[in-house]
């Protein structure tokens, strides 16, 4: 059996993207299983619940050797613990190239575009298997979340095409309300704990010497998020601590007006984003402007600046 799972604190496009490509594996003979590696954020529990699917198998383990396809990821920190004892089979991603090492030859896919589920239609066309409709209303949901229905930089023209071809297979009339629907389900945050806000789109990366936590809020309410700014912080500087972390920030991305204002821990955090993104820090709130994908806009960016 392989198991199918996406990254760390999953999105949508990780969920679905295991359920979809599973499913793909099955269909061309490979017993394929999927996963999740931790909880359901409120977008994508409001999609499978549209769809009438149950979500994936929380996983916390897997004996040593077994074998696994990656989707929506590829880099050990934010994958499965003992990542680097198991067999990758396969990965599907539209991420950079992280750490990646395999026991023996994978089947590698790797597009730059938004989101991987515009990857795995391709992947169905390209083996000549018909899209079947709640796969195709899988992925749709998972561009429409990655690329913020267009609205992220990250979009190509494959994503606009992909949405126009699954949600005419998925029987969705009208996107934009849908799309709507979902963002709405996102930023209904309710009393969630402020420790599981930063951890719902949350992910570490190296920079150099150093390891920052980039953790993003989507919504179309950035205002309750800023009324519960003095969690939040207390959530960052007590994660930042236990996880021995040189630099934790929290982008707030207003996806209708299509700006970021950046939580920031501490003064050490306000230089950095001062320097890098000639971004002003009042009371711990660094303006990012229009920069508003973490994957094209701000981890490059850090990037850049901890190599100089």
């Amino acid at each position: 059996m392989t198991a199918v799972f996406g990254h760390l604190n999953p999105d949508t496009d990780a969920i679905t993207a295991a359920l979809v490509y599973a499913n793909l594996l099955r269909r061309q003979g490979l017993d394929a299983t999927p996963y999740r590696l931790g909880e359901l954020n409120f977008e994508t529990a409001f999609v499978l619940r549209e769809a009438g699917v149950d979500a994936p198998e929380l996983l916390t383990s897997l004996p040593e050797g077994s074998a696994v396809a990656l989707v929506d990821h590829n880099e050990s920190a934010q994958s499965l613990p003992g990542l680097k004892g198991l067999n990758v089979t396969h990965v599907v991603d539209h991420h950079r190239l992280g750490d990646l090492e395999t026991t023996q030859p994978a089947t590698l896919r790797f597009d730059p575009v938004g989101c991987t589920a515009t990857i795995l239609l391709r992947l169905h066309l390209e083996a000549n298997l018909p899209v079947e409709p709640l796969d195709a209303r899988l992925m749709l949901s998972a561009v429409l979340s990655d690329t913020l229905h267009f609205r992220s930089p990250t979009t190509t023209a494959a994503d606009r095409e992909a949405v126009a071809f699954l949600a005419q297979v998925a029987g969705v009339q009208d996107v934009t309300a849908y799309a709507l629907a979902m963002f709405a389900a996102k930023s209904d945050l309710g009393d969630t704990p402020a420790s599981t806000l930063l951890k719902m789109d949350y992910k570490v990366f190296p920079f150099g010497a150093q390891k920052w936590g980039v953790g993003v809020i989507e919504t179309t309410n950035p205002a309750y998020v800023f009324g519960r700014q003095a969690e939040l912080l207390a959530a960052m500087q007590a994660e930042k601590g236990v996880s021995g972390l040189d630099g934790l920030v929290l982008s707030v991305v207003d996806i209708l007006n299509e700006t970021n204002r950046t939580i920031v821990t501490g003064e050490s955090e306000a230089a950095v984003l001062g320097e890098a993104f000639a971004a002003v820090t009042v009371d711990h709130v660094a303006d990012l402007g229009d920069r508003i994908s973490r994957k094209k806009q701000i981890v490059p960016t850090l990037e850049a600046y901890f190599a100089r």
